[in-house]
């Protein structure tokens, strides 16, 4: 599998391959288990949030909010050295909290912010770093695609996760500003405002964004205080857009609904034929005790957990450079589950360690996916975006280091 995977073919179709070759060479089950084994995890209702939260994202691109919180990011931070920059990744986390996809809100931001920056005097290839950086903490902050698949996986609730993911997204936020702020004082780069907002002025831009603060509240909100499961806060959290773009600032239209279906489709599509691949992966990995066999191996090389999670975050941020991090989601939690639980580490604490490594994979080379959809579209060629981004992805690691040895950064809030 991950020799086809090397060799670029589709990550779906290399673990079919490996799944089909398992059935017909090195296993005496009728080959119909197999085929039950793809099409069971589909049939998951949980999954159902991931097309309700892609496509409230999608939809919320068309919606005027955007505008809004930039504006209101601007008003935050722009005092500060690096105003611009630091501003892009305050929108980046506050729309993360309503986009749940952090592809779209990297498309969204390069269209939207690289420009700014440039007019700005900030480089193209600096203002692509922060763009693709800033979006890491998407799949981290609530409602990201990330939470739910790793709940959903791990066995643990979607709802815990949610709220897990708050602090250690803020964590990267804040780590990120003060690159960005150490970058600007380095090479002039000047505040974007003369003096602070006053309180009236801050306040109306608040009042201006606050549909966004509605759609965040009533999703994270709803299912934290149990009125919702995450399917239902992903719909509800639909319904709130659509009104929002209708009905508030009647910038939406049927056409907008039709292409927002559209992407909606093929990005669950995409999502679930890894899952489905990866589920029954699973399963050959459970009925073959890898899980087991490698808790006993770990074992035996250390019983101290913070070796343990040192040895998976270098392994979790090599294989991020090369295989999606959905896929390694599905297929290394049901291996790396029983040795975690062993050492006694926290499921969720766990889960966030592991989605915040695989974020830092979408950022390099050679699949990182956040890196070359931003390199596409901002027109930065790889080199230039990766010397501009090592002060940022150094601010992530240390970011990634607090999280892994500071338990309570991920669970004070669970």
């Amino acid at each position: 599998m991950f020799g086809l995977m090397l060799l670029n073919m589709r990550i779906y179709l290399a673990m079919f391959t490996a799944i089909v070759v398992y059935f017909l060479f090195f296993n005496s089950l009728p080959f119909g288990v197999a085929v039950q084994r793809l099409v069971a995890p589909a049939q998951n209702s949980t999954l159902l949030a991931i097309p309700f939260f892609i496509l409230l994202g999608t939809l919320l691109s068309h919606t005027g909010v955007a505008e809004r919180i930039l504006h209101l990011a601007n008003l935050l931070v722009g005092k500060f050295r690096g105003g611009m920059a630091m501003a892009n990744i305050t929108m980046s986390t506050l729309m993360g909290g309503v986009s749940a996809s952090n592809l779209a809100d990297a498309a969204m931001l390069s269209k939207m912010m690289v420009p700014e920056m440039e007019r700005q005097g900030y480089s193209r290839a600096f203002a692509a770093a922060v763009t693709a950086s800033g979006s890491l903490v998407t799949p981290i902050i609530p409602p990201g695609i990330a939470l739910i698949i790793y709940g959903m996986v791990a066995d643990v609730s979607i709802g815990r996760m949610f709220m897990a993911g708050i602090l250690p997204g803020l964590l990267c936020a804040v780590s990120l500003m003060v690159a960005v702020w150490l970058v600007s004082v380095k090479r002039g780069y000047k505040p974007m405002l003369k003096e602070w907002p006053k309180p009236r002025e801050l306040g109306r831009a608040g009042v201006s964004a606050w549909p966004a603060l509605l759609v965040l509240v009533g999703v994270v909100g709803g299912i934290r205080a149990n009125i919702f499961t995450p399917t239902e806060a992903g719909a509800a959290g639909v319904v709130i857009v659509a009104f929002i773009g209708f009905v508030i600032y009647k910038k939406m239209t049927l056409g907008h609904v039709g292409h927002a279906l559209t992407t909606t489709a093929k990005s669950t599509a995409s999502i679930m034929l890894v899952i489905m691949a990866s589920s029954a992966l699973a399963w050959i990995f459970s009925l073959e005790h890898a899980g087991v066999a490698m808790a006993s191996w770990i074992s035996s090389l250390t019983d101290n957990k913070y070796v343990f999670l040192a040895a998976v975050n270098i392994l979790l941020l090599l294989l991020g450079m090369f295989i999606e991090g959905t896929a390694l989601i599905i297929v290394l939690v049901p291996l790396l589950k029983p040795v975690m639980m062993q050492m006694g580490i926290d499921p969720i604490h766990f889960g966030l360690i592991m989605i915040l490594n695989l974020s830092i994979g979408t950022l390099t080379p050679p699949v990182g996916t956040v890196m070359l959809l931003v390199c596409n579209i901002t027109r930065v060629t790889m080199n230039e975006f990766l010397k501009e981004s090592m002060a940022l992805l150094l601010a992530l690691l240390v970011a990634l280091a607090l999280v892994t040895y500071v338990p309570a950064i991920s669970l004070l809030l669970t």
